[in-house]
């Protein structure tokens, strides 16, 4: 393994154990069994070290969304999918965990800014997503962006502030309440 990944590696490590705002250079180095100017060499500071992890996780989100997609079902079921798997990634991936935490606890500026990138990246795939059902004819003609944003709203709503006070939800149990409220509606 090339020294720029054996970094990459330990700073996740590090930002997953102590966060953002705890984690230093020389914590890194360490970890990685490297001197500190090695570090350097490849990032220029530990922002630019923490944007090229959060990049990464963007993607490997995107791909965890992207393989639940199946040609052969519907766009609410793909999209359903897709967003728990998302989600499901959100909630189980230690570094997002820690990183949640940091951004409730202590509300330290570059994790708020992570933060809304993968939120924002979330957005636009879903959007795009959205799109494409428009352009098929699937789903009837909206604002891509306000839909996307709805149901992304919804879903954390049902698996995450829902638990906060009530039984946690099931896979199938949310797959029915989307279906509800954003496909077929609350009308008889």
């Amino acid at each position: 393994m090339d020294r720029k990944q054996l970094i990459i590696e330990a700073a996740t490590k590090s930002f997953s154990l102590f966060g953002y705002k705890a984690t230093t250079m020389d914590q890194v180095a360490k970890l990685a069994n490297v001197g500190k100017g090695t570090i350097y060499t490849f990032f220029k500071n530990k922002e630019e070290l923490f944007d090229e992890i959060i990049s990464t996780l963007i993607k490997e989100m995107k791909n965890a969304a992207e393989s639940s997609f199946d040609s052969s079902l519907s766009f609410h079921e793909n999209v359903h999918r897709a967003l728990f798997k998302i989600l499901e990634f959100r909630r189980k991936h230690q570094l997002t965990i820690k990183l949640f935490e940091e951004e409730k606890e202590m509300g330290t500026p570059a994790v708020m800014d992570v933060m809304e990138k993968m939120e924002t990246a979330i957005l636009n795939y879903i959007k795009e997503k959205v799109a494409t059902a428009i352009e098929s004819g699937e789903i009837k003609k909206c604002d891509p962006e306000l839909t996307a944003f709805v149901m992304f709203k919804l879903y954390i709503a049902l698996i995450f502030d829902w638990e906060k006070k009530h039984k946690p939800l099931e896979k199938e149990e949310i797959a029915e309440l989307f279906e509800q409220y954003i496909f077929k509606g609350l009308s008889n």
